[in-house]
């Protein structure tokens, strides 16, 4: 399939191309910083953001939404949310 965007390039602005299943963890950061990520179960989400050190909890993150965040880790700790993939 051609693809006629292909010359261009992307802000952050635009849809995601890529995406991963996350497997929240304390100690370990994500093999590439999101743009987004979609929760497919509602519950909350502890991250670290990117240019942050300390974690911040988004409680009671809504099901079936990409959130547009920046994110180089999901801990486990008070991660309640589930089936998160990242997007970028």
């Amino acid at each position: 399939m051609s693809d006629i965007f292909a010359s261009l390039q992307p802000g952050l602005d635009a849809p995601a191309s890529n995406g991963f299943v996350i497997t929240p963890d304390d100690s370990t950061d994500l093999v590439t910083t999101t743009r987004g990520i979609y929760v497919g179960t509602s519950g909350d989400l502890q991250v670290t953001l990117v240019g942050d050190t300390a974690p911040v909890t988004f409680k009671n993150m809504t099901a079936g939404v990409a959130h547009p965040l920046r994110v180089a880790r999901v801990h486990a700790d008070q991660t309640t949310a589930q089936n998160l993939i990242a997007l970028f």
